[in-house]
Parts: C-alpha cells; sequence; structure tokens
C-alpha cells in the first residue's frame, strides 16, 4: 500500500487549479470534462480538488470546511529550497499572507499562507535528517 493523493473540496476547481498554477507554480495533471474533479503534478503524491457537489453525491457533506471563514483543521506543505522567493510569489498571485518565513528550532524555513478556497499552504525548505 501506498499513499496516492489528498483530495481538498472546493466550490469552483478551475479557479483553484489556475490558482495553484500562478501561486505555486504547480501545473495540472489532469481536469476531468466535468471540471468537477482535477489533479495536480507534485511529485510521488498527488495534490487533487474535487467539489463540494461531487462531494454529497458521495453522500458526505464537507460542510463548512474549505470556507475562507473557517479552513480545514489541516494544511498542506509545499517544499522548496527557495521558501522566501515562492511565499512572496504566492503572495503576488493571491495568496493570503499568514506567517512570514520563520527559521524553526531544528533548521526548517517555514511559512504560511491561505489559498483562495481557505485552506493553509505551508511553504517549507526540506528537513535536514
Amino acid at each position: 500500500m501506498k499513499y496516492g493523493y489528498t483530495i481538498l473540496y472546493v466550490d469552483d476547481v478551475l479557479k483553484t487549479v489556475n490558482f495553484y498554477e500562478k501561486a505555486f507554480g504547480l501545473q495540472r495533471r489532469f481536469v476531468h470534462e466535468s471540471n468537477a474533479y482535477a489533479e495536480m503534478e507534485t511529485g510521488h503524491t498527488c495534490l487533487a480538488f474535487a467539489s463540494k457537489e461531487l462531494a454529497n453525491e458521495n453522500n458526505f457533506n464537507v460542510g463548512q470546511f474549505g470556507e475562507a471563514s473557517a479552513p480545514a483543521p489541516f494544511e498542506i506543505a509545499l517544499v522548496t529550497d527557495q521558501v522566501e522567493s515562492a511565499f512572496n510569489h504566492a503572495l503576488l498571485n493571491g495568496a493570503v499572507e499568514v506567517k512570514k518565513p520563520v527559521k524553526k528550532p531544528w533548521g526548517q524555513l517555514v511559512s504560511y499562507v491561505k489559498d483562495c478556497n481557505g485552506f493553509f499552504v505551508e511553504i517549507c525548505s526540506p528537513i535536514n535528517e
């Protein structure tokens, strides 16, 4: 067994895909013709988006999760050697600043933004093991 992907449920899949392309430089891997599901190219594990309507069709209600006023209680992390420039690029392309890059005691540089749906996105350096 391996971890395949994470799906974030959003109001507008194409808007979210376009945001992640502009703000974080990710590339779309797949967009279904219904525009209710899309995947981004992120390496071994895929980041995917699905419409809230699709979630409801699957008999679960995502409710307030993902709303800008009440973001889901998790974050996604994007790892880069260029944290400060990636953070600034994200802000210039519509991300909302949560926390500027800061060096953690274990040596990792970490920053936070919110995406166009209110989800937390950590932009961080690799952890040196």
